[in-house]
């Protein structure tokens, strides 16, 4: 399949103040004149390097903790093990992306004319650099990856042929790992660079996968549910949502806006996670980026990680069709307590490190009070934001009874017409890339190691702490 280019004027609101918020000596490189994202990394880096470099001569030896034997039974919940630099997820506050809340990243992060929710373009140059990216560092970047956005003619042929049974994610995971034949990471890596070139490469693949994914994941879309029609053209004067929802077929306005704010918000969510620790750990062994990240999405897949919003709805449509239209404070709560007795959770509540409402819910859900306030399925959500919380707490077991990002995004990807749940899941892949590979990049430049944790059987551990 050929891809065609068309042109059309794109106007945006006006630049955006760089704002300052580190000590740590790398903005001063990040001027408004610079609109090089990579001549502004290589300025960066050895800076960097130095930094830690010097941390880690005078720091070294230094404990940060102890570890319990129940976190090693317990999914290492809480245990320091692992360097994320571009956003950290607080219990109480929740996620900072480079020290920036999702209402700060609202306010100052540039966004497209007309329109008030920020740019993924901009939180992507934010989680790389720490800066807040200009306007014209932001279309910079747009255009970069309508450039780049182009597939492989085996990629097209091989998503063609696959079944229609085939679940979204599926294929998504596959394709990613077949552009690696567009590798420039794993080409020079073969021909012996030096290891201080590695992050260029990884930056060049890295910013080639975000150009393309939502080229696979609107093919993957038409394939499956508008009987393969055509995805249409790239076009180089659309920013990188704008081009995503028109490959997808939808038109409206509102729902690019809705995409921007999606794209932005499940980007990154510290390095722990499953998507992003996977890749981090595919990405020590210095598989590049294209193999490091469909291993990610092969994580994402999961019913606990990234598939949890597609449950939301499932769960939701359940309830809807056991209750018919209104439903009541008292039958509302009477369906959530069959849930949990049967031995079921509440999809969208709780979270492994969160003990508060996930701002990225909370963003979503003033998305919805503006523009769907009358939406039955948003009242219904709201409904739920007001009952569920309070049965959790008196069952007594959940340690976050609040909502997590899922409990609302489906909710809001169905009022604008896109309806098929088992797809939602490459949505939020396609967002994931935008944090998951600005890591990879700085984990090449730092030249971070091989993971390789000790683990420990049972009886090595009742001999360690002397247990009979």
């Amino acid at each position: 399949m050929s891809m065609f280019r068309t042109v059309t004027a794109r106007l945006y609101a006006p630049t955006k103040p760089l704002i300052p918020r580190f000590s740590n000596g790398l903005r001063k490189y990040a001027t408004q004149s610079q609109t090089d994202l990579k001549e502004v990394l290589a300025a960066m880096i050895p800076v960097k390097q130095e930094e830690i470099k010097s941390f880690r001569s005078q720091h070294g030896a230094s404990k940060i903790g102890d570890i319990q034997i129940d976190q090693l039974y317990g999914g290492m919940r809480g245990m320091k093990s692992m360097i994320c630099e571009t956003s950290v997820l607080d219990p109480e506050e929740g996620i900072r992306f480079r020290g920036l809340s999702i209402p700060e990243c609202q306010k100052v992060l540039p966004t497209a004319q007309g329109g008030e929710e920020p740019l993924p373009e901009g939180l992507f140059w934010l989680l790389v650099t720490g800066d807040v990216p200009t306007q014209e560092q932001a279309d910079w970047l747009s255009r970069q990856w309508a450039d780049r956005a182009d597939l492989p003619s085996h990629v097209v042929t091989m998503l063609d042929n696959f079944p229609n049974n085939l679940h979204p994610m599926s294929q998504f995971s596959a394709a990613i790992s077949a552009l690696n034949s567009e590798s420039n990471f794993a080409k020079k890596y073969a021909e012996g660079v030096h290891k201080s070139k590695y992050w260029e490469f990884a930056y060049e693949d890295s910013m080639d996968l975000i150009a393309k994914l939502p080229t696979v994941a609107a093919k993957i879309y038409r394939n499956l549910y508008r009987e393969g029609s055509s995805i249409g053209a790239i076009d180089p004067e659309k920013d990188w949502s704008a081009n995503f929802t028109s490959m997808l077929g939808y038109e409206e306005p509102m729902f690019t806006e809705l995409m921007r704010l999606y794209l932005t918000i499940h980007s990154d969510h510290e390095g722990g996670n499953v998507s992003a620790h996977t890749c981090h750990l595919v990405g020590s062994a210095l598989s590049d980026p294209y193999l490091s990240f469909a291993a990610a999405m092969n994580g994402l897949a999961g019913p606990l990680h990234g598939l949890a919003n597609q449950e939301v709805l499932v769960w939701l449509t359940k309830l809807q069709q056991d209750l018919g239209g209104e439903v009541s404070d008292e039958q509302l709560r009477d369906f959530i307590w069959n849930t949990l007795k049967g031995g079921q959770v509440v999809p969208g509540y709780g979270h492994a490190v969160l003990r508060k409402t996930d701002p990225r819910y909370t963003c979503q859900r003033e998305f919805a009070l503006k523009h769907l306030p009358d939406d039955p399925m948003f009242k219904l959500v709201s409904q739920l934001y007001k009952i569920v919380p309070g049965v959790l707490l008196e069952q007594g077991k959940a340690k976050n009874p609040w909502p997590n990002v899922d409990a609302h995004s489906g909710v809001l990807l169905q009022y604008y017409g896109c309806k098929e749940m088992q797809y939602y899941t490459v949505l939020f892949g396609v967002s994931r890339a935008l944090g998951c590979l600005a890591s990879y990049i700085w984990s090449r430049a730092l030249g971070l190691p091989l993971e390789r944790p000790k683990s420990m059987s049972t009886e090595g551990l009742k001999k360690l702490v002397g247990a009979q």
